[in-house]
């Protein structure tokens, strides 16, 4: 075998590994690196202004979760994740259908339904801190003019969760929405003429043809919305002049309650790596549940198909 012979095979079996290598080094730098350096400091009393100071080993660990406000931190995340990803789902698929009609000037739609993710969470933040003001907000001022008592987005649980979530869909629904958006643009249409040929109306065609066939769609947006949404910090940190989560910490995330820990209050860089690692478990575990639900959708599907395959054979 001639060296060119060599160095043609070499170029071959390397070829496919040198193409995929540098997003490789680039997750490695910027992603694996950051991860375990969070771990080791996360094991060591390490302070933001006297650095690392000794290993104490799962300690930091144990702080954590005996602060009842890490427990208060949590339960307020799940709160807003819930609040703003189910109804934002079932909007964008909705906004999705509608921009998959025959509208006319459709781009300009389709792009509309877009600018409210380009804006900056902060020019967010100030339009609808003026929205949810507790005393001149316009929403307190339209329930007295119709005699109802205003609202205490400041200092009630639920409904400051409530218009955090509101901040959250009105970002993200459009972005979603075009995630569906080119999910049912891949659907075939004769699937959906077959359906309208069959008499099944517009309602029961999307029920029974577009939602099932969105499901690997579906399942990549939940995955990634339960992503971003546990680890939000933009919204409720810009809800209040003070970026403390409310007087009792009413809406204050794990981000933020992270935040607090290693750089506004304490400056202890190894609970707040601590608490970093925590959510990440929680976020893997979300992760773990989403595939297996992921596989058990996948094997409903196949056995379908299979039973129709053995009935065609016979």
């Amino acid at each position: 075998m001639t060296w060119r012979q060599r160095l043609s095979r070499w170029d071959v079996r390397s070829a496919p590994y040198l193409y995929i290598a540098p997003f490789f080094l680039l997750f490695a730098l910027v992603g694996l690196f950051p991860l375990l350096y969070t771990g080791w400091v996360a094991l060591n009393r390490w302070s933001l202004v006297v650095g690392n100071q000794g290993f104490i080993g799962l300690g930091n660990f144990g702080y954590v979760l005996a602060q009842p406000r890490f427990a208060d931190a949590v339960v307020n995340t799940f709160s807003i994740f819930l609040l703003s990803t189910v109804p934002q789902l079932l909007l964008a698929i909705f906004i999705a259908s509608v921009l998959d009609a025959n509208l006319r000037a459709r781009t300009f739609w389709r792009m509309g339904v877009l600018v409210p993710y380009v804006v900056a969470p902060v020019a967010v933040s100030l339009v609808f801190g003026q929205v949810f003001a507790d005393e001149s907000g316009v929403i307190n001022t339209l329930l007295g003019t119709v005699g109802l008592d205003p609202i205490g987005w400041h200092a009630d649980r639920l409904s400051s969760h409530v218009a955090i979530a509101t901040m959250v869909n009105f970002r993200w629904t459009g972005y979603n929405a075009l995630i569906f958006l080119a999910a049912m643009q891949a659907i075939p249409r004769d699937v959906i003429e077959a359906a309208v040929v069959d008499g099944a109306n517009r309602w029961r065609t999307f029920v029974h043809v577009t939602v099932p066939l969105l499901r690997p769609t579906i399942i990549f947006v939940v995955i990634t919305s339960t992503i971003g949404g546990l680890q939000i910090f933009d919204e409720p940190r810009m809800f209040d002049t003070f970026g403390l989560g409310g007087p009792d910490r009413e809406w204050m995330t794990v981000t933020m309650y992270l935040y607090e820990l290693g750089w506004a209050g304490q400056r202890n860089l190894g609970r707040s790596a601590a608490v970093a690692w925590l959510l990440f478990l929680i976020i893997l575990v979300f992760a773990v549940i989403n595939y297996a639900i992921t596989r058990r959708i996948a094997s409903s599907d196949v056995r379908p198909r299979r039973a129709q395959r053995k009935a065609v054979a016979r």
